[in-house]
């Protein structure tokens, strides 16, 4: 599934995969994430680290008529407050979300999978 995106130049189709990839980028930028786990953790091993090239395993977009959902699996840092790092990141997703691709979420929902000692 894609959005279409119409301008006077054109339009544009954006694959769900480039937005949860996107969405994968600003998320590890956030303080308190140690990286993203898989949204399929029983299958997938339990909560494994995602690697930068499988971002889109751990992001969901719905698309429900014109609103765009995001669904997000994540590990964070042992000794964050986990409520503040979700909101940071919910921030981050919808800002940059906005000014990559234009595009206005309706929605982010933040799903913890693990916490993880981290070597500061």
């Amino acid at each position: 599934m894609s959005i279409e995106v119409k301008n006077e130049y054109g339009k544009i189709d954006i694959t769900n995969d480039v937005i949860a990839q996107v969405v994968g980028e600003a998320a590890i930028e956030c303080y308190g994430i140690v990286g993203m786990a898989s949204r399929h953790h029983i299958r997938d091993g339990l909560t494994d680290i995602l690697r930068k090239e499988n971002f889109a395993r751990g992001v969901i977009v719905r698309n429900v008529g014109e609103d765009t959902h995001i669904d997000m699996y994540v590990i964070v840092g042992y000794g964050t407050k986990i409520s503040e790092v979700a909101y940071q990141v919910q921030s981050k997703v919808k800002y940059t979300l906005q000014k990559t691709v234009g595009l206005s979420v309706k929605s982010v929902n933040i799903f913890v999978q693990g916490v993880r000692v981290t070597n500061l």
